[in-house]
């Protein structure tokens, strides 16, 4: 376990003060167990999550970094990282690999409060990581948001807000859902269920039980595949590790309320369905799924979104996210876009090439016109070179 004291900052009183000792846990278990603090973090930030995540993934070195405050032995926040090597190149980034949507540090009670505070943990962290015996010659932190449960993410400062390729798409709505319902009615759901509704046996269903919840999501994998290779595009969620993992989250957060499980059945036909996460008034949409074409003609996807929402809404739930993506279908439930910022940290030489190129792909996010001249000039060499 590697630990670091870090200095006195710049002589002012912090929740650091007089300095950050960080600890890297090799195990999610026992990172968990010594983590005393509820602590703030986004859905994907709770224990069933990370639990299913690293239990799934068992290709990477598990790397939670637990950064106390020395002034007052509070923890201040808990990083869920990994350790991997990339075409020799030793990376720490978030336990993540494409499955979490929003990767953020807990934040616990000694959290920093201001940018002085959280640029000295960043230091502190960097530091450490540094330090370690495997070596790590870069650090990659993607998907982060600026804010987590409404308080600011330290590990944000390290990089541009705005710089990631990817935004959250959010649905705030007050008490009265029909007001809501009115704000978009240009999409015809009322007519979608009544024409849905019309077939015999035409439900729709929240899921409680685990065999139940686990038989809808071998049929999401199935509609999800048919989907994606009709569009001639890779699918890998029904890959071992991943199903593996979506298993476990299933079996360990839904009798709970963590995961929500919902579907649009007809008879035994399941039409339709929808998978989430559910933290307090917050619920973030996972993965959708439809039977195809055959029933096209009530788009039983957006129904099905709907329906959970509606459903979910009577329970409480006041904010929705359409999770990571511009998908044109987001714009037309309401949804408002918020940024999320990537930073990559070169610690060694071997990381100075990689890092440099993702600053460059950053910042040529920042300047879409130039973005769109260089897509045009790589493609026309591309097919000078055929």
């Amino acid at each position: 376990m590697a630990v670091l004291e870090a200095g006195q900052l710049d002589g002012r009183v912090s929740s650091c003060a007089p300095g950050c000792r960080v600890e890297f846990v090799r195990d999610w278990k026992q990172a968990a167990s010594r983590w005393n603090v509820a602590g703030h973090g986004t859905a994907f930030q709770h224990n069933h999550w990370l639990a299913a995540w690293y239990g799934a993934f068992d290709t990477v070195s598990p790397l939670i970094a637990i950064i106390t405050d020395t002034a007052t032995d509070r923890q201040a926040v808990l990083v869920p990282l990994i350790h991997r090597v990339q075409r020799g190149i030793r990376v720490v980034e978030f336990a993540d690999l494409d499955l979490t949507d929003y990767n953020a540090p807990i934040l616990g009670s000694a959290a920093p409060r201001d940018a002085t505070q959280s640029q000295a943990l960043c230091q502190a962290l960097l530091a450490a990581l540094r330090s370690l015996p495997e070596g790590v010659d870069l650090i990659r932190l993607r998907k982060m948001p600026a804010n987590v449960g409404g308080k600011p993410n330290p590990l944000a400062l390290l990089g541009r807000m705005g710089s990631c390729s990817l935004n959250g798409n959010l649905i705030v709505i007050g008490d009265d859902f029909d007001v809501y319902r009115a704000s978009i009615k240009r999409m015809q759901l009322p007519r979608s269920w009544r024409v849905f509704n019309r077939n015999p046996g035409a439900t729709f269903r929240i899921v409680a039980g685990v065999d139940e919840a686990l038989m809808l999501l071998d049929t999401t994998d199935a509609q999800q595949q048919v989907r994606m290779r009709s569009l001639a595009l890779p699918f890998n969620l029904n890959d071992e590790a991943p199903a593996k993992f979506y298993r476990d989250l299933v079996s360990r957060g839904i009798e709970q309320g963590y995961v929500v499980a919902s579907a649009l059945m007809c008879g035994q036909e399941i039409v339709a369905t929808a998978l989430g996460i559910r933290r307090g008034t917050s619920f973030v949409f996972l993965r959708i799924s439809n039977a195809g074409k055959r029933w096209a003609h009530c788009s039983p996807s957006r129904l099905v979104i709907e329906r959970t929402m509606a459903a979910l809404h009577g329970d409480g739930v006041r904010q929705f996210d359409l999770s990571i993506g511009n998908y044109p279908f987001k714009r037309r439930f309401g949804a408002a876009q918020f940024p999320l910022t990537d930073a990559s940290i070169a610690l060694g030489w071997r990381g100075i090439p990689y890092a440099l190129r993702d600053r460059a792909a950053q910042w040529l996010r920042s300047h879409p016109w130039l973005a769109r001249r260089v897509r045009r000039a790589l493609g026309k060499l591309s097919n000078d070179g055929e």
